[in-house]
């Protein structure tokens, strides 16, 4: 019975630390979206300086280390007086991360559009804005659906590595439980049956969009 219940606890632990990592994953991809949005509207706009702070911040982020940038915003924030929480920190480093891939991938469906697309809206009278909004947005958004489902289950699994600056989500979470019950394999194992639960149906809906996306 008391082992019963102790399993019954484990698999709580599990749980509830499940909500965080689709919390810390939740909200560094909305806050990606966000950041994202507005790099791709300055990226538009074709000046030059612009461009070149576009594709340094894409560098910086797509080229280094998520673990390195996590270490620069918890440990590096601090040096400013800016005292930050894990959570805190792991959002602000992933949201970074994210925001540089998705910009990538909507920019590259915005151009994927054919330049005629752009020469019709212009021809309506509409702005450059309301020719994104209205003709060539809808159209690579229809292309940009399903890489960005794609990117989320990349995002999901690396909030494991925010275990590495204290917070306390799956990964950690079942870290601890391993080394408190000392059944790693039983302990992991069911932290990676619960990461496939989370990322197959993302995985699979990814797929799927990508198949209608090409009729």
């Amino acid at each position: 019975m008391d082992e019963e219940i102790a399993w019954s606890e484990l698999i709580g632990a599990l749980l509830q630390a499940t909500k965080w990592t689709v919390g810390l994953s939740g909200a560094a991809f909305a806050g990606g979206i966000v950041v994202a949005i507005a790099l791709v509207l300055l990226r538009l706009g074709n000046w030059a300086p612009i461009r070149w702070v576009y594709r340094g911040y894409i560098e910086l982020f797509q080229g280094t280390p998520l673990l390195m940038q996590l270490f620069l915003v918890f440990f590096g924030l601090p040096m400013l007086d800016i005292e930050v929480e894990p959570w805190t920190a792991a959002t602000i480093a992933l949201t970074l991360h994210a925001s540089a891939y998705l910009s990538d991938i909507w920019l590259g469906c915005v151009q994927a559009i054919p330049e005629s697309q752009w020469a019709a809206g212009a021809s309506l009278g509409m702005t450059r804005l309301q020719q994104l909004r209205h003709v060539v947005g809808p159209q690579a958004w229809r292309i940009a659906i399903a890489p960005s489902v794609g990117f989320l289950v990349q995002l999901i699994k690396g909030t494991a590595l925010a275990s590495i600056i204290g917070f306390t989500e799956l990964t950690k979470t079942g870290n601890m439980l391993a080394n408190l019950t000392m059944m790693p394999f039983s302990i992991y194992g069911m932290v990676g049956l619960l990461y496939f639960v989370l990322c197959f149906p993302l995985t699979m809906a990814s797929r799927m969009l990508e198949k209608r996306a090409q009729y």
